[in-house]
């Protein structure tokens, strides 16, 4: 078997990841000098790094673990597929029946008419789905003129050429020339940054009504959809006010566009329903899914349509689109017993009525410490906006991100993942965490905070922009 002993020192390991892998999202050489932090194993909320530390993983991974780590059952259904069907591909009028089952399952939890599943290996591969699959939907009812998607500026769609053309992140625009051609991007319901004096519920509607403004200019007879997370996630958990859904969903009506719901991460449990889209009472045509969908255990995502898209492009011939790993066996069967201990041990249920509301009243009560301004929580995903001056919600002097990067490293230092957006702190943690496990997040959390906010008082970084 070969495998690189967990049991080499950490400094060699370090070397050998900085010699040859490259990291997403990263500065290479950066990370080279200062060394990746080495995780080795994990259980429940925990991770185990080389040196034997232990770490609170406030953001399940990647938003995903959401039935915990070390979960066995889902390590003994994958050995069983390896061994009975390893891989075969959904291409060439074939299928499996890990592939079938699951689809059945996901057209079971899904709400509303979404009955059909395109399978594919991740969220950003599903978004790209979306994408081809809008498009050649107007094509196939005689529209191919209506074309262009309407996103989010800050909203995060994945990182293929597509997802990444479809979120709405500049530093990503900024590298490999993006976005493409016909992707139209709006501004996001972020009202504590950019909400200026208006009310959150006016701001809601303003917000929304700019999807209306960008279709009567470009031309409703152009416009294919609207895509955007429940709740942005990467971009800083972004909670929209409660009037900014509902105006959406009669935009999307009224002018007959295609609403995408991407639920990579809002999806299987996150924001006290089995999907985002129930949350905010609103009826996608199709939703992103990965993440969640296996919990990690496997990279699988897809895209769940509704029964009119579906029909459409199933009476149109040939969908010239798919993926080698679309619905594959050893992914599929895991997802599906990830679903299986989703619903048979209530865990969305019990995160929803027990752990969510214990964790949203320590969560609120940030807003109490002098760098906090925002603490925003749905389910079990919240952020917290550090700010010089609550009162006038005002940005630091400093550039962006550098007060976020500094609350990161005290968390890391302090063993709790906590990611930073900008100046944002966000947590996404494991749907299994307990009431304990969530007072040691909290403390682990205030702890980190206190020591930001003291370096920044040191360093004269309290300074608010001009």
């Amino acid at each position: 078997m070969t495998l690189i002993s967990n049991h080499m020192p950490t400094a060699e390991l370090q070397a050998l990841d900085a010699a040859h892998h490259m990291h997403p999202f990263t500065a290479g050489a950066e990370l080279a000098k200062k060394g990746a932090r080495v995780i080795t194993r994990a259980d429940g909320v925990f991770l185990t790094d080389s040196d034997g530390e232990r770490i609170l993983d406030g953001m399940a991974g990647l938003w995903c673990v959401n039935v915990g780590y070390g979960r066995k059952e889902l390590a003994e259904v994958a050995a069983r597929q390896m061994s009975e069907l390893p891989y075969y591909n959904t291409f060439f009028q074939t299928t499996h029946v890990p592939a079938i089952a699951l689809a059945s399952k996901l057209a079971e939890l899904c709400p509303g008419d979404l009955n059909h599943v395109f399978f594919a290996g991740s969220g950003s591969e599903a978004n790209d789905t979306n994408l081809r699959m809008v498009r050649h939907y107007w094509a196939a009812k005689g529209h191919p003129e209506k074309n262009i998607v309407i996103s989010r500026k800050n909203a995060y769609h994945g990182s293929t050429l597509g997802g990444a053309s479809l979120g709405g992140m500049g530093g990503m625009h900024a590298q490999g020339g993006l976005p493409i051609p016909n992707i139209h991007h709006i501004n996001q319901p972020n009202w504590w940054s950019e909400g200026g004096d208006m009310s959150p519920e006016e701001f809601g509607l303003a917000r929304a009504r700019e999807l209306e403004q960008a279709i009567n200019e470009l031309g409703e007879h152009r416009v294919a959809a609207f895509i955007a997370e429940p709740i942005q996630g990467a971009g800083g958990v972004i909670v929209p006010p409660s009037t900014y859904w509902p105006e959406i969903q009669r935009i999307c009506d009224a002018y007959d566009i295609l609403l995408i719901a991407d639920e990579v991460i809002c999806g299987f449990g996150r924001t006290g329903n089995w999907f985002g889209s129930q949350t905010y009472d609103i009826r996608p045509d199709i939703i992103t899914i990965a993440k969640g969908l296996s919990s990690g255990y496997q990279p699988i995502g897809g895209s769940v349509v509704s029964d009119e898209v579906a029909s459409v492009i199933d009476n149109a011939g040939d969908f010239n689109h798919g993926y080698t790993y679309s619905g594959h066996p050893v992914a599929a069967a895991v997802a599906l017993e990830n679903l299986r201990l989703l619903e048979e041990e209530k865990i969305v249920e019990t995160a929803a009525t027990e752990i969510a509301p214990y964790l949203h009243e320590q969560w609120k009560q940030l807003e109490d410490h002098p760098l906090i301004g925002e603490a925003k929580i749905v389910g079990l995903m919240g952020s917290v906006a550090m700010t010089p001056h609550k009162e006038s919600r005002a940005a630091f002097a400093s550039p962006v991100g550098t007060v976020g990067y500094r609350a990161r490293e005290r968390c890391f230092a302090n063993n709790l993942v906590m990611r930073h957006v900008g100046d944002r702190m966000i947590i996404c943690p494991p749907l299994v965490i307990t009431r304990a496990e969530v007072d040691e997040l909290m403390a682990r959390a205030v702890k980190s905070l206190d020591e930001t906010y003291a370096g920044l008082k040191a360093d004269g970084l309290l300074v608010p922009a001009s």
